[in-house]
């Protein structure tokens, strides 16, 4: 499962939060590093997953609020993700969680031979969002 080998590779730095139904994994939020330099310590890349069956169902949002919480405890001060335009429901997702849309790569990557755009979200948390507790 592709969830068991990302986690395997992380470490305790980067945290991954799981929302379950019935003892089955239906979403999960999980965060990796951004950049090696250590001005950029505090940020942290994100992806989230929602299993189709679970979709509309909060259970998105839980994960993406509770990795915020996780990662703001872990001292991060900013997390981003890029998200492929037509991907209307990860793009509300993701405003209704308090991320805002920075910008948009052109060309960012290639999917089955297509260029594909990258829509570019971000996160302030913690002392950079401006209040400690922020995080919903």
């Amino acid at each position: 499962m592709y969830l068991s080998a990302q986690l395997a590779g992380k470490g305790e730095k980067y945290p991954t939060v799981v929302v379950e139904r019935a003892g089955t994994v239906i979403a999960w939020a999980g965060v990796g590093p951004y950049r090696d330099r250590s001005c950029y310590a505090g940020i942290a890349q994100h992806s989230v997953y929602v299993e189709r069956s679970a979709r509309g169902t909060g259970a998105g949002r839980a994960a993406l609020e509770a990795l915020c919480r996780e990662c703001t405890a872990r001292g991060f001060w900013k997390l981003l993700s890029r998200i492929f335009p037509e991907n209307t429901a990860s793009l509300a997702l993701h405003a209704r969680v308090g991320f805002r849309v920075v910008g948009v790569y052109r060309r960012h990557g290639k999917l089955d031979g297509v260029w594909r755009d990258a829509v570019i979200v971000e996160k302030l948390l913690g002392e950079a969002a401006g209040d400690s507790l922020q995080c919903t």
